[in-house]
Order: structure tokens, then C-alpha cells, then sequence
């Protein structure tokens, strides 16, 4: 019964192709483009409000330098949010529980940000190893420390995304079997956690989408701190 709960998560292969590639490219053929008119409709416009308020949101509090992400950090917000969102239909894969793709998304935006730290102000960027007014004896080991956790960012973006959204599946898959096994014994008991399913789906739409923003942001204030 555990093997069939985690069976969701394997990537489905169909005639030997992967399907994982499918549903990741999926978001981005489903996502309206603005038309060439003059006057967009009411889901462009509520597309555009949304694209604009949350790069501002971002964007506040960095320099001119930060503000050459804007388009990625977007980009990869809206990807996250659509496939979050889509992964909790019925019959579909969620691409971001699998740990794999999250930390290929983590590793090489947070190596870029530490890049460009060293490369346009590289005293600084050291400098966040070692605290001004640290004691002589204890350099080396903070200096061991303070690396330890910048090199444990990425590893924790990937398996916050990751954990919160298998955690919120298995939850689902869990109550949704018990309703099912409640309903012909207890209906009364299979009412009440039914409720309980509901609730908790809309609990996972807005856990799909904060993480999604958590991982944007985290991102953006690693960049704050190199630019």
C-alpha cells in the first residue's frame, strides 16, 4: 500500500518516452499571450496586473544591477505557480515534486548570484563569511560555519519545494482513500472527512502557490546580497 501512495510521483513514461518533459512544457503552451489588439481581454489584463505587481513586489528592494533578472525571476515564478497548480488535478504529475528538477533550478540561479557577488565586489561577498567584531579564536570556525550555509542555500530551496508539495499529496491521497473506505461503513464519518479533503485542497492551492513565491524570493534576496 506505501509503494502505490509514492506512485504518483514516478515520472510516467509512455512508449518508452518520458512524459516529465511534456509536463513541464505543458504550462507554457496553456499560458495566454497577449494579442495584438489594442484592447486585451479580461484574463490578459488580470495576467498583466498580476506579471507587474509581483515584479515591483520583488524588485523594491534591489539596485538598478538586480533589476537584469527581472524577466528570469518572473519567468520562473509563473512556471512554478502553473505547474504547482496543474499538478493537483486528478490524473496529473507534478514536475516540481521531484527533487531532481528543483535543485537543477536551485543550484544554478544561486551559483549565478554568488558568482556575480565575486566578480563585481568580491571584498564584500567574502566578507559575509567572517562578522566584523568576531573573536580571534573563533575565525576559523565561523569562517567553516558561514560557508557551510552558503553552500546548504540551494540544497534547502530544492527540498523546501519539494517536501512541502510531496507532504501535501500524500495527505490528500491519504484522506481521499479513507473517505472512500469510510463511505459504505460510517456515511457520517465519510461526510466530515470529506470536508476535511476540500479544506485541505485549498490549503495545497495556496501552499502551491507561496512556495512558489518563497523560492522566487529567496532567490532574489541571494541576489540582494551580491549586488
Amino acid at each position: 500500500m506505501m509503494t502505490s501512495f509514492f506512485d504518483q510521483f514516478a515520472s510516467p513514461i509512455f512508449l518508452g518516452i518520458p512524459l516529465v518533459f511534456v509536463a513541464i512544457s505543458l504550462p507554457w503552451i496553456m499560458f495566454p499571450t497577449p494579442p495584438a489588439r489594442w484592447v486585451d481581454n479580461r484574463l490578459i489584463t488580470l495576467q498583466t496586473w498580476f506579471i507587474n505587481r509581483f515584479t515591483n513586489q520583488l524588485l523594491m528592494p534591489l539596485n538598478v544591477g538586480g533589476h537584469k533578472w527581472a524577466l528570469l525571476l518572473t519567468s520562473l515564478m509563473i512556471f512554478l505557480i502553473t505547474t504547482n497548480m496543474l499538478g493537483l488535478l486528478p490524473y496529473t504529475f507534478t514536475p516540481t515534486t521531484q527533487l531532481s528538477l528543483n535543485m537543477g533550478l536551485a543550484v544554478p540561479l544561486w551559483l549565478a548570484t554568488v558568482i556575480i557577488g565575486m566578480r563585481n565586489q568580491p571584498t564584500n561577498a567574502l566578507g559575509h563569511l567572517l562578522p566584523e567584531g568576531t573573536p580571534i579564536p573563533l575565525i576559523p570556525v565561523l569562517i567553516i560555519i558561514e560557508t557551510i550555509s552558503l553552500l546548504i542555500r540551494p540544497l534547502a530551496l530544492g527540498v523546501r519545494l519539494t517536501a512541502n508539495l510531496t507532504a501535501g499529496h500524500l495527505l490528500i491521497q491519504l484522506i481521499a482513500t479513507a473517505v472512500f473506505v469510510l463511505l459504505p461503513i460510517l456515511p457520517t464519518v465519510a461526510i466530515l472527512t470529506a470536508t476535511v479533503l476540500f479544506l485541505l485542497t485549498l490549503l495545497e492551492v495556496a501552499v502551491a502557490m507561496i512556495q512558489a513565491y518563497v523560492f522566487v524570493l529567496l532567490l532574489s534576496l541571494y541576489l540582494q546580497e551580491n549586488v
